[in-house]
């Protein structure tokens, strides 16, 4: 177990742990002169002077009375060697946060299965259960015990492993009492949010506190877009919801950071309920989730990249450049045949900002193939807008891949050679491939600093193709003669990218992967 961790907050195994603490009380001393509000030296022009109405901590009793009814507890008998290697969360993805939770695995047979408990909440009078994949994922039998106590045998209509969403079935005797979904667009940082679930296996289990932040990318899946929240969230509350205090869910109660991989510490994630809208629909139509697909590979703007493409400066001072950077547009795809780019730079999707490439494949995502959409670009320093029709992920046949962001120096500091026959032969190239080869770079030199590598093509310096070792040598010196940040164009892996070099010869450090969506990689 890592010093931190993200962890899917289900419980398995029968057993409980228990723990006690020392509560050591404490005093807080108020003093009062010149310390008390602010110091008589203080310029007070810019001074900060929060006003609001005037509130008491707000009472959730009836609320909980009312939604209560229809949160549920998750039961799953999981074969023990589905548990083995799984990593990464959601996506089984791995990285640095380890999944599973260190559960108490308690072996039920010679068949060796493993109790994993969880939570859920009906969305329908006729038994549909939302809950998370990793709950009910290797499940040999899944039951849903109310919250009346009954205990009902549940079908799984469908998993989503990217969203770490499932939707269950159960046949009730009577209608079930069921909650709605609200709109997560709408949920603010500082809201009050209650957390309803089975923590633990103690089942109805109620918890508050307030949203801490929204949009949050824990790297656990491609399409991460998780509401934070520091209210207490334990192992057990997986596939529980999130509720705002109209009663209406938000979020299913997802993960948690945890730095000893032990209890909440109060940073908590939740599904937005728009991304569970999506999901459920799909799964209660079909059992499966479809994806749309734009067919581009999108990388981070650097500040240098920014300059070199002519893009505006932001409007905060300092703020990051927004927007994500075509890097390639696949063949045949609906970016290509709408006339996007590479050195696009999609700044809007459809009236929503985009300001990062994970923004725009959580977007495009989430639209279901076949819909018409506008996209707002700059292109050569000039906004401009087109519309397409989104395609669809499953049937896409246009090649994926990361794409990164690099900086370099004045300096390159590599060796060029032509891209012969014999050079496309050994680097896996087709035959109309174009450009120069990277033949070596030099250690410590800017180009090795901004991640040029021996085997990687240029393409293109600036806005303009080469194809033999002098023409880029000859635009490199233009470039760097006019002191202008100079902007390269690479093939690697079959894969294109960007990698900028600042006039200056500082670097601002290696290059970044990031995942652009799509199918783990691709919009």
């Amino acid at each position: 177990m890592t010093e931190k961790s993200v962890t899917n907050v289900c419980t398995r195994g029968s057993r409980r742990m228990w723990s006690r603490a020392l509560l050591a009380g404490s005093m807080l001393v108020f003093a009062a002169g010149p310390w008390a509000g602010v110091p008589s030296w203080a310029d007070t022009s810019s001074v900060i002077k929060p006003s609001g109405p005037a509130q008491r901590i707000p009472d959730f009793v009836e609320l909980v009375k009312q939604v209560k009814p229809a949160v549920v507890s998750i039961t799953s008998m999981i074969r023990s060697d589905s548990l083995e290697g799984e990593g990464g969360g959601m996506g089984g993805n791995g990285g640095p946060f380890p999944f599973p939770f260190p559960f108490q695995m308690m072996p039920q047979s010679s068949k060796q299965l493993v109790e994993a408990r969880g939570s859920g909440f009906v969305i329908s009078a006729d038994g549909y259960v939302v809950t998370n994949n990793h709950v009910v994922k290797g499940a040999t039998k899944v039951s849903v015990t109310l919250d009346d106590g009954t205990t009902l045998p549940a079908k799984v209509v469908g998993r989503d492993g990217k969203t770490d969403l499932a939707l269950l079935k159960v046949t009730p005797t009577q209608k079930l009492p069921f909650i709605e979904l609200g709109e997560s667009d709408d949920v603010q940082p500082g809201e009050w949010v209650i957390a309803v679930g089975n923590p633990y296996g103690l089942g109805g289990t109620v918890t508050a506190g307030i949203v801490s932040a929204r949009g949050r990318d824990i790297n656990e899946g491609p399409y991460d877009n998780f509401i934070q929240v520091d209210a207490p969230i334990n192992r057990g509350n997986s596939g529980g919801p999130l509720f705002t205090q109209d009663g209406k869910v938000v979020g299913v109660n997802t993960a948690i950071l945890s730095p000893s991989g032990g209890g909440s510490i109060g940073i908590g994630f939740a599904i937005p309920s728009d991304t569970v809208r999506s999901v459920v629909d799909q799964l209660r139509k079909t059992g499966h989730v479809v994806r749309g697909y734009l067919g581009v590979n999108a990388q981070v703007i650097s500040p240098v990249m920014a300059s070199a493409l002519n893009l505006p400066a932001p409007a905060v001072a300092g703020a990051p450049p927004a927007g994500a950077l075509v890097a390639s547009v696949s063949p045949d795809s609906p970016a290509e045949k709408a006339g996007l780019k590479a050195e696009d730079v999609i700044t809007d999707f459809n009236g929503q900002k985009i300001t990062t490439p994970h923004d725009l494949a959580v977007r495009v995502a989430a639209v279901a193939p076949g819909t018409q959409v506008t996209i707002g670009y700059v292109r050569a320093g000039k906004a401009q807008t087109l519309n397409l029709k989104i395609g669809n992920l499953a049937t896409a046949t246009g090649d994926t891949g990361k794409a990164s962001s690099a900086v370099g120096g004045q300096h390159l500091g590599v060796a060029l050679a032509p891209l012969n026959r014999d050079m496309r032969q050994q680097l896996g190239l087709p035959q109309d491939a174009h450009g120069v080869v990277v033949s070596d770079v030099e250690a410590g030199s800017p180009a090795d600093q901004a991640g040029i590598r021996p085997g990687d093509v240029i393409q293109a310096v600036g806005s303009q193709q080469v194809d033999t070792p002098k023409a880029a040598v000859a635009l490199v010196k233009t470039a760097m003669a006019a002191k202008k940040p100079l902007l390269l164009r690479i093939l690697r892996d079959g894969q294109s990218l960007f990698i900028a070099i600042s006039s200056d010869g500082s670097s601002a450090g290696a290059p970044t992967d990031n995942t652009a969506g799509g199918d783990d990689d691709e919009n």
